[in-house]
């Protein structure tokens, strides 16, 4: 069984460096010219050394004296073959360092692109930590064999022509030659079976382990604050240690076999020098020719090491390349059609209709033998263009899921989400970028200046419109009075912001854009309710600065249900009810009970279920927060 594994891996090993010689043909060619160059030269040194040896440098110790111009030709042959062989290294080394870093970027770049084509599902049920390790050691492992390769495809060129040069020298040598090549092959065919499974279960344990710092790192407030350190220590020792344990098993095998593939060659030597010997007192050969035959093997001990370096690689590389193409095979893409929503060129973007018929929704399971999650069904709205309309629902009602289908972070299992009439499956990305901005419950802030926070790098956003766009996030007042205003740095993840400054933040950078959608997921829950209640005062209100947009609001207070006009109320992914806040007030009393119970827990300052902490009151002078009010507005 280990044996038909062996040979798996090999034959798949040998056709991923097949895939990597069709991808990039031209290098490789070059590559492979500039190790067959080396090994032609190698072989041409031997026989140059030997005459040197056998026609010069006896001749001169027996006759005390050697000429000057047979001196000159020796020096000139010699160094005339070292300045080719410098030449082939510099091709092999040139062309394989090429090709390999090439196919990574190449490689690399295939992963990212799949990533942002796969569904936000398919992202659910994979961890960032592997998708980091799939984009980065896993390519790189996949390709790694590279490097060697040309120089093993020239050495197994040289090794064919060092046994055409021993049988035409003479065939006791061509002997000892079959018998030391053919075992330094079958011993590291027996070295890389050997190391193949050591190999993937190493590159399997540097993704977890990738996976855990990604996930302790990401985590570092919830680690700090709940005194968790020791612990994540732990997990993440373990972890490593395993990972220790392994590459420690890779490299007392390594040690194993090296001393044996190093010492194999030299064998080979000594075994041509008494056989070399014997055949010089019968008169079979000359000096000239067992010093070619000593030197050659010498010489390539070396070059021979190749094949075993590209053979110990492989495991590896089959590992990086499963894990690579377990991507690149991924299914659940959401391509994009050709339509746009764009308004003629030279009128202002009018606000769009959004329309859910008919939706249904359900989360992939996170293990293919578990059920998935159905979260919405027969979910039907409309946000009329330029309206602002409430969503309303108690804690996994399906909100977030629909704002997610807004924007088209997912698309629907069945029935349609339209805007101005325009299935969002049929838009082009662009148009529906443009067209759709969408600010999340969790505020990212980007480790930049707030300038570039909030433009983006969009084309045509001066510093006029960030302003203006803070005014409406009501974040002008406190960027103003940080250190360098637009120029401040905010840290990894906007650490130096307190969390209503960062959502705030978050809001300017969706408004830079002017949507003619914005939709907000509970976006404002850090943020007290008098800020709360001018940003959407000031959104409704449009104007010159404002951008004139439709919105769809994730509201938990009763100010801001208050400033909608209409309020669809969600229960178990399905619309219950739809109206004023009024009406369902009166009329629905499980409405009635959820926004009343967030009213009371506000009023006796401890937050109801899924509702944020009651902020302080706002003042945008204050000193920059520590970082650690993640959910308190300064």
């Amino acid at each position: 069984m280990a044996s038909r594994t062996s040979r798996d891996v090999l034959l798949r090993g040998l056709r991923v460096l097949g895939l990597a010689i069709r991808e990039q043909p031209r290098i490789f060619a070059v590559a492979v010219a500039g190790s067959v160059l080396f090994g032609a030269m190698v072989i041409a040194s031997a026989f140059v050394v030997g005459a040197v040896v056998g026609d010069v440098v006896v001749p001169a110790v027996a006759e005390g004296s050697v000429g000057v111009g047979v001196l000159a030709l020796a020096a000139a042959a010699l160094f005339g073959l070292s300045v080719l062989r410098v030449v082939g290294i510099f091709g092999r080394r040139l062309g394989a360092g090429f090709m390999q870093f090439r196919l990574q970027a190449a490689y690399r770049r295939r992963v990212t692109r799949r990533y942002l084509d796969l569904p936000l599902s398919w992202h659910h049920r994979n961890s960032t930590g592997t998708l980091l390790s799939n984009a980065n050691s896993d390519v790189e492992a996949a390709w790694y064999p590279i490097a060697p390769l040309p120089f093993a495809v020239g050495t197994l060129v040289m090794l064919v022509g060092a046994i055409v040069s021993l049988f035409v020298t003479d065939w006791a040598l061509a002997l000892v030659g079959l018998a030391v090549f053919p075992a330094l092959f079958t011993l590291n065919v027996v070295y890389s079976r050997r190391m193949a499974p050591r190999q993937q279960r190493a590159q399997r344990l540097r993704a977890e382990v990738s996976g855990i710092a990604h996930e302790s790192f990401d985590g570092a407030l919830v680690v700090k604050t709940m005194g968790r350190e020791a612990q994540e220590t732990d997990r993440f020792a373990a972890r490593a240690g395993e990972l220790r344990d392994a590459l420690i098993s890779v490299g007392r095998l390594r040690g194993f076999f090296d001393p044996m593939l190093e010492a194999l060659p030299s064998l080979g030597t000594l075994a041509v020098l008494v056989v070399g010997t014997v055949r010089l007192r019968q008169d079979a050969i000359s000096v000239a020719e067992l010093v070619s035959v000593a030197f050659l093997f010498t010489v390539l001990a070396f070059p021979v090491r190749a094949v075993g370096w590209v053979l110990a690689e492989l495991p590896r590389s089959v590992a990086g390349w499963d894990r690579v193409r377990r991507v690149l095979d991924a299914t659940g893409g959401m391509p994009y059609g050709d339509r746009t929503l764009d308004p003629p060129a030279g009128t202002a973007p009018p606000p769009v209709t959004l329309t859910f018929t008919d939706v249904h929704f359900g989360y992939e399971p996170a293990e293919a033998h578990r059920p998935g999650v159905q979260v919405l069904g027969e979910v039907g709205f409309t946000v009329p263009a330029g309206r602002t309309v409430a969503l309303v629902g108690p804690t996994g009602s399906g909100k977030s899921t629909i704002t997610s289908l807004a924007v088209r972070l997912v698309d629907p299992d069945q029935g349609t989400v339209a805007l101005d009439g325009v299935d969002v499956r049929g838009l082009t990305s662009e148009s529906l970028a443009r067209t759709v901005a969408l600010v999340a419950q969790v505020p990212f802030v980007f480790d930049d200046t707030v300038r570039a926070n909030v433009a983006l790098d969009r084309p045509g956003i001066t510093d006029d419109e960030v302003w203006a766009a803070l005014r409406l996030a009501e974040a002008d007042g406190f960027v103003a009075a940080l250190p360098d205003g637009l120029d401040t740095m905010v840290g990894e993840r906007g650490t130096s912001l307190s969390g209503g400054q960062r959502q705030r933040l978050t809001l300017a950078r969706a408004l830079a854009g002017r949507p003619r959608l914005l939709v907000l997921d509970d976006a404002t829950s850090a943020v007290d309710p008098r800020v709360e209640a001018a940003i959407l005062a000031g959104l409704r209100a449009g104007g010159p600065r404002s951008p004139a947009t439709s919105i769809l609001v994730v509201a938990y207070r009763r100010a801001t249900i208050a400033l909608a006009d209409e309020v669809i109320y969600i229960e178990q992914g399905r619309v219950v009810a739809r109206g004023t806040h009024s009406e369902l007030l009166a009329t629905v009393g499980g409405y009635a009970d959820l926004v009343t119970a967030y009213e009371q827990a506000e009023a006796e300052g401890a937050p109801a279920e899924g509702d944020p902490p009651t902020p302080r009151p706002y003042d945008p002078v204050a000193p920059l927060s520590t970082g650690l009010e993640v959910e308190v507005d300064r």
